[in-house]
């Protein structure tokens, strides 16, 4: 199927009943009332009309769908938490693959194992395992879908300690573009467990996944509310990369939410919030984080011991669906250059911002760079620079503004995360994958995708 052709936008009734007929899940048709529900995304800037949705049941009903679609010349969109970024889950004129009602959850507390279906969000997995003091490391919000952090590669509380989503992926199951069900692991298919790593939805449909457990009981977490000015956020990187791997910190320049341990004159003021987990011993917890309070005095701060999915309350708001616009750039480092663009930038910047700040290091930096299709393991901050669309109106002037402040940064960019790519091109695309990484994934896209069916993502072109 040529990526030129030209894509169906209905499909004959009589063609969508033979094949729900050969399909244990259901389908979901623009007709029908589940329909609007069914087709909404995350970021409703990138709404679509899907020509068909099908909430598969297994792996055999993604291969029927992958053929089907092949046949009638439908792009496919593929779906598990539908958090894109740039609206890949969905699209106009599409055959979307539901993996929602993937939802198996095996665990093996004697092998430390955990089986894990696609449909599944990281939210619920991570609540699942808490019960047993266990975890997997994935990002900052539950809301996710496992599938789609996992295939990026995996950036959150747990990187210093655990490093990445994909660091304790040990097989997955997969439906590749000829409709083949496969096992891939480092013994089976390894060039292909090697690509889904990081390689994100270019090779397959994931149905689920195997992963490494690793213990985490009750941490220390929390957020402090610092003053939003250079000299704080010139300590952010330095601070954070020299504590203990333990602990992990995100922070974000943002206006002062309203909470009640934040003074009122406060609310709504740019603010610098140090979210954190510290993954071991609360007491050597609180030593990590006292460089934080040496800095400049808190405006406020929720820091207290709890279980490990207490911390994923804090973003509990950022899980509502909304308009947003997302750049993104790993730096080597945070300098007074780039902290003073930063700044800058923030004193101007329009309703609804948040310029997200992620400081790395550890575990996640002592993979080798070829390990995984991941390839930015040394890099030791992440800029991104967030616009949700509060005033629709406003969104054009909000757009400029986030290009303007990537456009200062990007020069010193070592490059970008794939799961914080929108529709950037295919340079940014590669940006994704320096060091001859791309090349390597284009070589495995030859292999099990050659007419380029899995297109609908941060696209590598079969070599």
């Amino acid at each position: 199927m040529d990526a030129a052709v030209t894509l169906r936008l209905d499909v004959a009734p009589a063609d969508l009943d033979a094949f729900a007929a050969t399909i244990r899940g259901s389908i979901v048709r623009p007709t029908d009332d589940a329909y609007e529900a069914t087709a909404g995304v995350w970021n409703t800037a990138f709404q679509g009309s899907p020509a068909v949705i099908v909430r598969v049941a297994d792996a055999h009903d993604v291969a029927t769908s992958i053929s089907y679609a092949c046949r009638n010349d439908l792009e496919i969109a593929v779906r598990s938490g539908g958090h894109s970024l740039a609206g890949h889950s969905t699209g106009n004129g599409v055959l979307v693959i539901d993996t929602r009602e993937l939802r198996g959850l095996h665990v093996d507390l004697d092998a430390g194992t955990a089986w894990v279906g696609a449909g599944l969000t990281a939210g619920e997995v991570i609540d699942a395992l808490s019960e047993h003091g266990m975890a997997i490391p994935f990002g900052d919000t539950g809301s996710v879908g496992v599938a789609g952090i996992t295939l990026g590669g995996g950036i959150g509380y747990l990187a210093r300690k655990y490093g990445l989503t994909v660091d304790s992926l040990i097989a997955a199951e997969l439906v590749t573009a000829d409709g083949q069900v496969r096992m891939v692991s480092a013994t089976e298919h390894p060039d292909l467990f090697w690509a889904i790593r990081g390689g994100g939805g270019n090779f397959g449909v994931a149905t689920r996944f195997q992963f490494r457990l690793s213990p985490v009981g009750e941490v220390l977490g929390g957020a402090f509310f610092l003053p939003a000015t250079r000299d704080v956020v010139r300590s952010l990187v330095p601070i954070a990369s020299s504590a203990p791997e333990e602990l992990t910190v995100i922070a974000e320049l943002m206006a002062a939410p309203p909470v009640p341990f934040i003074p009122a004159e406060h609310h709504g003021k740019p603010t610098l919030v140090v979210l954190f987990v510290y993954a071991g011993d609360p007491e050597a917890g609180h030593a990590a984080i006292a460089p934080f309070r040496a800095v400049a005095t808190p405006y406020g701060e929720a820091v207290v011991p709890m279980p490990y999915p207490g911390i994923y309350e804090f973003s509990r708001e950022a899980e509502t669906p909304g308009p947003s616009t997302v750049r993104s750039v790993f730096l080597d480092t945070l300098d007074d250059a780039s902290v003073d663009a930063v700044m800058d930038a923030f004193d101007a910047s329009p309703e609804g911002t948040m310029i997200q700040l992620r400081v790395f290091g550890g575990a996640m930096g002592r993979v080798p760079a070829d390990a995984t299709a991941f390839p930015h393991r040394s890099a030791n901050v992440q800029v991104t620079i967030i616009n949700a669309f509060v005033d629709p109106d406003g969104a054009d002037a909000a757009s400029a503004w986030n290009r303007s402040l990537f456009a200062a940064l990007e020069p010193k960019s070592s490059g970008v995360y794939v799961n914080f790519l929108e529709d950037e091109g295919d340079a940014r695309v590669r940006a994704a994958y320096p060091g001859g990484t791309y090349e390597r994934l284009a070589q495995v896209k030859r292999r099990y995708d050659r007419f380029n069916v899995f297109r609908r993502n941060q696209n590598v072109r079969p070599a």
